[in-house]
């Protein structure tokens, strides 16, 4: 990031959702030449198709049904700043088409317009996505992918760098105060020890809410692993169903995944007893004994 800041190249940050790609981006612009100009993020997986054209490049007044006055894009606003776009590998091939002649003659058309529009922009794009194999499939366009991917900086999971966790924890204790003013809450050895060897799916994102949540439940006293939102399996006990569609995930494996959080949820909440757990979920003992071996 330090290294390739000053530059004006074309970035891309990838990892997976929570690893911090945000916050890569945010650091890349304040500590470029364009610091004093405007960082302007675009969410591009939030955007309905029928307007990211819209949001990216701006409209003219009568463009479309309710286009009451001329309106710029992000890209406009983004004039002598940044642009972030997050989630790129969600953006349709007609827009990969126009983004890429963005990237190429630094210069847009707005819907409905004829004229053109010069702007001097930064790109700084990220994707959980693997895009090089969205390119082989034909979902991305090949020559956008290498104009978007001049530099590419990759967050590495937060279980592929575990010694970075008791920091974080660190951060977000000091960060997340009971109280105003009150000194930063402890944490016991035994939670510290299950937060370090828990392969946190939802990555800093999902700890730094975990720390949040710790907080709150231990009012401002020492956090035990009693405070703690964590299987003792290691297995998340929330799963963002939203991501996994983003992201493709074929339904039986997402079913196959809550059955395994449910089975070991129902498990921890009996204590380890297989037949009271069974009973919770309404299942035969032997029944709950075979797909608690399926699933391991």
């Amino acid at each position: 990031i330090g290294r390739v800041a000053a530059s004006d190249a074309s970035v891309l940050v990838t990892g997976e959702t929570g690893t911090g790609k945000e916050l890569a981006a945010n650091l890349i612009h304040q500590n470029s030449a364009r610091r004093s100009g405007p960082p302007v993020k675009v969410n591009c997986a939030a955007l309905p198709e029928t307007l990211i054209e819209s949001e990216l490049f701006g409209h003219e007044k009568g463009a479309f049904t309710g286009a009451v006055a001329q309106r710029k894009g992000r890209f406009e606003q983004a004039h002598k700043g940044t642009i972030f776009l997050d989630e790129v590998g969600e953006i349709t091939l007609p827009v990969q088409k126009k983004l890429l002649r963005v990237l190429q003659e630094g210069e847009i058309e707005r819907v409905g317009g004829t004229g053109i529009v010069k702007v001097d922009v930064r790109v700084v794009a990220a994707t959980n996505r693997d895009l090089l194999d969205e390119v082989k499939q034909g979902n991305f366009r090949e020559d956008l992918y290498y104009r978007l991917n001049v530099i590419n900086i990759h967050m590495p999971p937060l279980r592929e760098r575990r010694g970075d966790i008791p920091i974080l924890i660190e951060h977000f204790l000091d960060k997340y105060r009971y109280k105003p003013g009150a000194p930063p809450t402890r944490i016991s050895e035994d939670a510290l020890e299950r937060l370090e060897k828990y392969d946190w799916p939802g990555n800093v994102r999902q700890l730094e809410n975990e720390i949040e949540r710790a907080v709150v439940l231990s009012q401002g006293n020492v956090i035990t692993s009693h405070a703690l939102n964590l299987s003792q399996h290691g297995i998340p006990t929330q799963i963002d169903l939203a991501t996994r569609v983003r992201n493709r995930e074929k339904l039986s494996d997402v079913l196959a995944e809550i059955e395994r959080v449910m089975l070991f949820e129902a498990l921890q909440q009996s204590d380890s007893d297989e037949k009271e757990a069974a009973q919770r979920l309404g299942l035969s003992a032997a029944e709950f004994k075979q797909r608690l071996q399926a699933s391991k």
